[in-house]
């Protein structure tokens, strides 16, 4: 797969759940196409099937029907094919990166220990100034000895982002990323998330609540019952 050009590209995506005897479709007839360095960002009220969608994109979770091409390369098709798990956990570890709602944090291990905790069995040389200068671009270099418990959200939520870039992803997949964080450390977030994108040609996919902060995206697409309803384009 040639990293160089990664792009997304869903076609009739759909997860259905069963609970019983009764089956809910959490996502339906959702295609979308996300090009290298996009910013896109997905809204929707809750229960609109946002977070089951991300997780599809992001390869998290396997689709009921539908396909999805990472780079071109089929991930999971129409007839329930997919990848092996193997190469899945492969692309998640080489090509994605995910930020969540709730940190995930150990909380006792210091903020560079976090931050290099997905390097711990593919660790390569250099890797500690990496994390240093993922660290200082984030603005939190001088906080790197400290635990979880003696820094802010907002700056526990760089420390979250940090850990997901440290593996060089291709795409990030932010699962409300400010949904623990007040108005100003949300909009210190999303701009961090919007430089990366702008200026390293990172590809951000944002689930939000806030319609402000899903506005800095350059495209938005909104959910409404399992469905995307409309796609917006902003820059």
């Amino acid at each position: 797969m040639n990293q160089a050009s990664v792009s997304l590209d869903a076609i009739n995506l759909t997860k259905t759940y069963r609970r019983g005897s009764e089956e809910i479709s959490a996502v339906h007839g959702a295609s979308l196409k996300i090009n290298k360095g996009d910013f896109v960002s997905c809204i929707g009220p809750s229960g609109s099937g946002k977070t089951t969608l991300v997780n599809l994109l992001g390869c998290l979770d396997n689709p009921t029907s539908g396909e999805l091409f990472l780079g071109g390369r089929q991930i999971f098709s129409n007839n329930g094919h997919q990848l092996s798990e193997k190469r899945l956990t492969e692309i998640r570890r080489e090509i994605f990166g995910y930020i969540f709602q709730n940190f995930y944090l150990i909380p006792t291990l210091t903020v560079i220990e976090n931050v290099m905790l997905p390097l711990t069995f593919f660790r390569k040389p250099g890797t500690e100034q990496k994390v240093t200068g993922l660290l200082q671009l984030l603005g939190i270099e001088h906080r790197k000895d400290h635990l979880p418990g003696q820094i802010s959200g907002g700056e526990m939520q760089r420390v979250a982002i940090a850990r997901a870039l440290v593996n060089e992803p291709e795409i990030l997949v932010a699962d409300e990323p400010t949904g623990n964080l007040d108005s100003k450390r949300s909009v210190e977030i999303v701009k961090i998330l919007k430089d990366l994108s702008s200026n390293t040609g990172l590809t951000v996919i944002m689930v939000t609540h806030n319609l402000e902060l899903a506005r800095v995206a350059d495209r938005l697409f909104e959910m409404r019952d399992g469905g995307i309803s409309e796609t917006t384009t902003l820059k």
